[in-house]
C-alpha cells in the first residue's frame, strides 16, 4: 500500500507548527497530525447519513489526553482512561464553538471529531493544537466545510502577548485566552485574566488575530495540496409553509411574544401555535398532510423571526431598551449551619450559592499529562430542570454545566486572597433555580456575595454580565446588554464578560454566526462595563466589604511556621506528641515539610490551645525569657525543671531561693510549678535556669522564703513538711500529658 504523505510547516511563535495528512486515519473524512514543539495531536473527522426526524445538527467533539503521551500510567485499579476528566470535557467544548457555525444552515448529516494527543513535551497544551487540527481536518474533507478556521492561545508575560506560551509561561502570565477565527473576524473567545482593563483586552484580542491568520495561511496551503474535491449541499426546497404561517400569524405571533412575564409569554406562544396547528393540519393522518415535524420547525423559524424583527425595532420581549439591566435583587445569610449563603437575582434567573470552607485535607487532587496539583478552590454549577419548568432526571453533571462552573471559577478566581494569607479550601455551589438567560454570570455575582458572607478577604469583587447580539447584515446590528432565553437562543451572540471595577477577569464569546468585526467586540466591552459597574453598586448596597471574620460554622485555621529540624519533636516517637495534642483539644493538625503547621478545629478556643502546644513543643529555648516549668527531677546540686515539652534544665541549688537551703527535697517537690528565667544554655546545649532572678524580675515575693526560715533552711527533723499550693512561685497543679498544669 502506497502512503502519500503531505506535510506543511511554518513557524508561529516561538516554535514550528506543522500539519501533516495522508499517513494516518485515512479512512476518516479528513485527518491530520497536528504539531507544535514535541506535542502532537491526532486530529480525524468523519461524518454519516442523517438521523430520521431529527432537527438540529448533530455535531459531536471530542478530545481525549493519552497519559501514555507523558509517559505516564492512568492511577486506580483500571490502567486505561476512562471517562473524560474535566479538562477533556472543557478542551471538547473549545474544539466545538468554533466550528459549529461554518456548516451550512439544513445540514443535518452526522459528524464527529475526535482529537487524541499522542504525544505532549509537558510545555505546549494540546487544546488548543487540536481545535486548530479540528478546523484543518474539516478544511481537506469532502464535507461542505466553510471554513478556514483557526485558534490560538495568547498570555502576556513581562508585559508582552505571547502567542502560544508554554505552560511555564502561563504559570507568570496575567493573561490565559484562546480565540479562534477566520480571516476577517473572531469567531470564539474564551479567555480569563488579572483584572485586566477592556483597551488591553482589546489589544491581546487584535494580537490573536494575528497569529490566526497565519495558521489559516498554513491550513491553506495544505488545502491547496490536497486539493479535496468537495460534497455538494443544497438546502431543502421551499414548500411555501414559512409564507403561509408568516401570513397568517405574524401579527399575533408579535403580540404574543411581548407579553409579560416567560411563563405567561410562553403560555400565550404556545396557546396560539395549538391553535395554528390545529388549522394548518386539522387532520394529521390525511392524504397530503403537512408532518407535524415539519410544521414545528417551521413555526420555530416564525418565532425566530419574530423576535429578530422585535429587537431591531427597538422592542424587547419583556419591554425593555436594549442597554438595560432586568431588575436585581441580592440576598445574604439565607440559610443556618453552612459557611456562606447569598442569592442573586436578575430577573427571572435566580443563583442560590452556598460556600463550604475546609481544611487541606478538603483540596482537589487533579491528575492528567501535567504533574498532579490540588486546587484550594472549587466552584461547582448545576442546573436543575426545575429551573425552567420541565422534568428530567438527575445523571449528574453535563458538559454544559462543567463549562459554566468554569467559567464561573476562572472568572472569580483572580480576586481570592493567597493561601498563605486564607488557608482555607474553599467550595462554592452554585444552584441555578430559576434560568431565563446567563445563569453563568449569576454564578459570579451570586459567589462574590456568598465569599463576603462567610469572610473570605476577596481583593475585589467581580460581577457578570452577559451581552447579544441580532446582526441583519454587515452595518445593521443592534447589541443586547443582559439577554433572555429567547434572546439569546434566536439571537446571534452569547458575549459573557466578568471582572471588577478595575477590569476583565472572564470573557467568553459564543456565536451562532461565523464571526463578528472589531467594531462589535469594542462597542461589546464597553456596554458590558457599564452594565457590571451598576451590578457591582447593587451588590455593594447588600454587602459592601468581606466580613472581619468567617461564619461562626466555619473550622478556625490557624497557621504557624517552624524550622523543619522541629518536625521531629512535634510528631513525637510514633507520632506520640502530635497524636496526644489532638486527643487533648480535639483539634486537627496538619505539618509540611516545609516545617507549615496548620491546626484546624471547630473550636476557636481549642484551636488555640493546640497552637499552643504545638509551639511549646517547637519552641526553642531563649537566654532572658521567663518560662513556667514543672520540676521533673531533684538532685542535691539543684532540680531539673521542664520549660518545654521534652527540655529541661538546671535551677542550681543557689539560684533556687535567695535564702539558704542546706537541702532541697525538703522545700520542692518533683511535680512543682515554678517560674524560672533562662540564664545561659552552653556549648553543650545544657540549659541553667534561676528561679530566684525570676521572682526578682516579676517583682514576686518568694514563698519558699518563709518555709526555709521556718525549717533553718531545711534541716528540721522529723517534721512533716507543709503540702499546700503557693501558686506560681511555689508549688503547681496536677501535671497534664502535655507538660502543663491544668489548675
Amino acid at each position: 500500500m502506497s502512503i502519500h504523505k503531505i506535510r506543511v510547516e511554518r513557524k508561529i511563535g516561538d516554535s514550528v507548527m506543522s500539519f501533516e495528512t495522508g499517513h494516518v486515519a485515512k479512512q476518516a473524512a479528513g485527518s491530520v497530525l497536528v504539531q507544535y514543539g514535541d506535542t502532537v495531536v491526532l486530529v480525524a473527522a468523519a461524518s454519516g447519513a442523517p438521523r430520521p426526524g431529527i432537527d438540529f445538527f448533530p455535531l459531536m467533539c471530542d478530545y481525549r489526553e493519552r497519559l501514555a503521551a507523558a509517559g505516564k500510567f492512568p492511577g486506580g485499579f483500571l490502567k486505561r482512561e476512562g471517562r473524560p476528566s474535566t479538562k477533556e470535557i472543557l478542551s471538547s467544548r473549545l474544539m466545538d464553538r468554533p466550528i459549529r457555525p461554518l456548516f451550512p444552515d439544513g445540514f443535518m448529516d452526522e459528524v464527529q471529531v475526535q482529537a487524541m494527543v499522542v504525544a505532549s513535551d509537558l510545555q505546549n497544551d494540546g487544546d488548543v493544537l487540536a481545535m486548530n487540527g479540528a478546523g484543518a481536518a474539516l478544511h481537506i474533507s469532502p464535507l461542505p466545510f466553510l471554513g478556514p478556521v483557526a485558534s490560538v492561545r495568547v498570555g502576556k508575560v513581562d508585559g508582552k502577548f505571547v502567542a502560544f506560551p508554554t505552560f511555564d509561561q502561563l504559570e507568570e502570565s496575567e493573561l490565559d485566552m484562546i480565540v479562534s477565527g477566520g480571516r476577517d473576524q473572531v469567531a470564539m473567545i474564551e479567555g480569563f485574566a488579572n483584572e485586566m482593563p477592556e483597551d488591553e483586552m482589546m489589544e491581546a484580542i487584535q494580537f490573536a488575530h494575528t497569529i490566526i491568520r497565519e495558521v489559516i495561511e498554513l491550513q491553506d496551503e495544505l488545502y491547496q495540496k490536497v486539493n479535496p474535491t468537495k460534497i455538494p449541499y443544497e438546502a431543502p426546497a421551499d414548500d411555501g409553509l414559512f409564507g403561509r404561517l408568516n401570513d397568517a400569524y405574524y401579527d399575533e405571533f408579535r403580540a404574543a411574544q411581548q407579553t409579560s412575564g416567560k411563563q405567561a409569554r410562553a403560555e400565550a406562544t404556545s396557546a396560539l401555535r395549538d391553535r395554528a396547528m390545529s388549522e394548518v393540519i386539522p387532520d394529521p393522518n390525511a392524504d397530503g398532510a403537512i408532518c407535524v415535524n415539519r410544521f414545528k420547525k417551521v413555526w420555530h423559524d416564525l418565532e425566530e423571526k419574530v423576535i429578530r424583527d422585535l429587537i431591531s425595532a427597538g422592542t424587547r420581549p419583556d419591554g425593555r431598551d436594549r442597554d438595560s439591566l432586568r431588575a436585581i435583587h441580592c440576598e445574604t445569610d439565607l440559610l443556618p449551619c453552612v459557611h456562606g449563603s447569598a442569592l442573586f437575582q436578575r430577573g427571572e434567573t435566580q443563583a442560590l450559592v452556598t460556600i463550604a470552607l475546609g481544611t487541606s485535607r478538603d483540596e482537589q487532587r487533579v491528575d492528567g499529562l501535567q504533574d498532579e496539583y490540588s486546587k484550594k478552590f472549587m466552584l461547582d454549577y448545576n442546573f436543575p430542570s426545575y429551573s425552567v419548568g420541565e422534568c428530567r432526571p438527575i445523571r449528574g453533571p453535563g458538559r454544559r454545566e462543567i463549562g459554566h462552573g468554569s467559567l464561573a471559577e476562572r472568572s472569580v478566581a483572580p480576586v481570592l486572597p493567597p493561601a498563605d494569607a486564607f488557608p482555607y479550601t474553599i467550595r462554592v455551589i452554585s444552584d441555578i433555580t430559576e434560568s431565563n438567560g446567563s445563569s453563568s454570570m449569576a454564578s459570579v455575582c451570586g459567589a462574590t456575595l456568598g465569599l463576603m458572607a462567610s469572610g473570605v478577604p476577596i481583593s475585589n469583587p467581580v460581577a457578570g454580565i452577559s451581552v447579544g447580539l441580532v446582526q441583519n447584515s454587515p452595518d445593521d446590528w443592534h447589541l443586547l446588554t443582559d439577554i433572555l432565553g429567547t434572546e439569546d437562543h434566536f439571537g446571534d451572540m452569547d458575549f459573557k464578560i466578568a471582572g471588577t471595577q478595575n477590569g476583565i477577569t472572564g470573557i467568553q464569546l459564543d456565536l451562532k454566526i461565523t464571526g463578528i468585526g472589531e467594531d462589535i467586540i469594542r462597542a461589546t466591552l464597553k456596554q458590558s462595563r457599564e452594565a457590571r459597574i451598576e451590578i457591582l453598586k447593587k451588590m455593594l448596597t447588600t454587602i459592601p466589604r468581606p466580613r472581619r471574620e468567617i461564619s461562626p460554622t466555619a473550622p478556625r485555621l490557624l497557621r504557624t511556621k517552624i524550622s523543619p529540624d522541629k518536625i521531629g519533636a512535634l510528631i513525637g516517637p510514633g507520632g506520640k506528641n502530635i497524636r496526644g495534642i489532638q486527643e487533648t483539644t480535639g483539634a486537627v493538625i496538619e505539618v509540611d515539610d516545609d516545617g507549615t503547621v496548620l491546626v484546624a478545629s471547630n473550636n476557636k478556643e481549642s484551636a488555640m490551645e493546640a497552637m499552643k502546644q504545638v509551639e511549646a513543643c517547637t519552641a526553642t529555648v531563649q537566654i532572658g525569657k521567663i518560662y513556667d516549668g514543672i520540676v521533673s527531677s531533684i538532685k542535691e546540686f539543684g532540680a531539673f525543671v521542664e520549660i518545654l515539652p521534652g527540655r529541661d534544665g538546671l535551677v542550681h541549688i543557689s539560684e533556687m531561693s535567695g535564702g539558704y537551703i542546706s537541702s532541697l527535697d525538703r522545700v520542692v517537690a518533683v511535680g512543682d510549678e515554678m517560674k524560672v528565667l533562662v540564664i545561659d544554655v552552653d556549648e553543650h546545649d545544657r540549659v541553667k535556669l534561676s528561679r530566684r532572678r525570676a521572682l526578682e524580675e516579676l517583682g514576686l515575693e518568694d514563698p519558699l522564703a518563709a518555709e526555709i526560715e521556718e525549717n533553718g533552711g531545711g534541716e528540721g527533723e522529723g517534721e512533716e513538711r507543709p503540702r499546700r499550693r503557693r501558686g506560681g512561685g511555689g508549688r503547681g497543679g496536677r501535671r497534664d500529658g502535655g507538660g502543663r498544669s491544668r489548675d
